[in-house]
């Protein structure tokens, strides 16, 4: 999920009074939305009024456009009419995409200040420090930033005998058939490049070379980047770890899987793969230009 490009992070409220304000409210990691017929919506409020509901932990956390966008967790009570809570996951196009990105960001910072409450040096409580940009202990002053864990994704292809092809895994987290690129997270002391190698290689027992940076994408479940290539085929068949992957097979590009929803990276990276195997895609095209919906 990307920010839209009319967003603007923050982590102080900017300065002056605003027409409006959108309140991201979190509740047990369900989101509260405005429904309207078939739609959803985030609640927007004009200056001066309060959220739908007592929020705690408040966070500004941008503006989009004009209006200033706050995250909190949401009080107890129950919803307004019109209101109901729902999972990220569960918004994928029920959404607007950047409505949903933004409420990605919001999530990740929430998740930063409930799991850094107190120190992880000496257990005191912590506030904010940095301008909001990070918790510092009220004893020792240790101070923690928001944690991103980067994680690699591959897709590896090859010239086989339905020509050009494209290794996709089920992977056993899956509740539904859908196959994907392969994934896991850096270890320390890892580059990405290292990361590939070794993912590849434990899930489904293949070499890999010749990679290419396709992009990066935020990924807040709950605090991800995915950072995603392509690869070539350099070798070995396909040997599945049954802890990690159910499945995993070689797809000519003209029959193809369930995949991916539109909106992930390893989605946009089997189609840009596709297109290019059918001489639509330029081999340059990389990064920002190649996720943009």
């Amino acid at each position: 999920m990307h920010l839209p490009e009319r967003f603007t992070p923050l982590w102080r409220p900017p300065p002056g009074a605003a027409a409006a304000a959108r309140w991201f409210l979190f509740r047990g990691g369900s989101l509260l939305v405005r429904t309207s017929g078939s739609r959803l919506d985030v609640p927007e409020v004009a200056a001066g009024e309060a959220p739908p509901l007592p929020g705690e932990e408040i966070r500004c956390i941008g503006t989009w456009g004009e209006t200033p966008c706050f995250a909190a967790q949401a009080g107890p009570g129950e919803l307004p009419d019109g209101l109901t809570l729902a999972p990220l996951r569960a918004l994928f196009d029920q959404l607007p995409d950047a409505l949903l990105a933004i409420a990605g960001r919001a999530a990740q910072i929430l998740d930063f200040d409930r799991t850094h409450r107190h120190c992880g040096v000496c257990a005191a409580p912590t506030e904010l420090g940095d301008d909001g940009r990070a918790r510092r202990c009220t004893r020792c002053e240790a101070t923690s930033y928001p944690r991103i864990a980067p994680a690699m994704m591959a897709l590896v292809t090859r010239t086989g005998p339905a020509g050009r092809e494209l290794l996709l895994a089920r992977g056993t987290r899956f509740n539904v058939p859908i196959y994907s690129a392969l994934a896991g997270f850096v270890e320390p002391s890892e580059s990405l490049e290292e990361c590939v190698h070794r993912e590849v290689r434990e899930e489904v027992g293949v070499a890999v070379e010749h990679l290419r940076y396709f992009g990066s994408q935020c990924w807040p479940f709950p605090h991800s980047l995915m950072v995603a290539f392509l690869a070539e085929h350099a070798g070995g068949e396909i040997a599945c770890d049954p802890g990690e992957i159910v499945d995993a097979q070689w797809f000519p590009v003209d029959r193809l899987p369930m995949l991916p929803h539109r909106l992930s990276v390893a989605r946009k990276l089997i189609d840009f793969a596709v297109s290019e195997a059918r001489g639509g895609a330029a081999p340059g095209l990389r990064g920002e230009a190649a996720l943009r919906p």
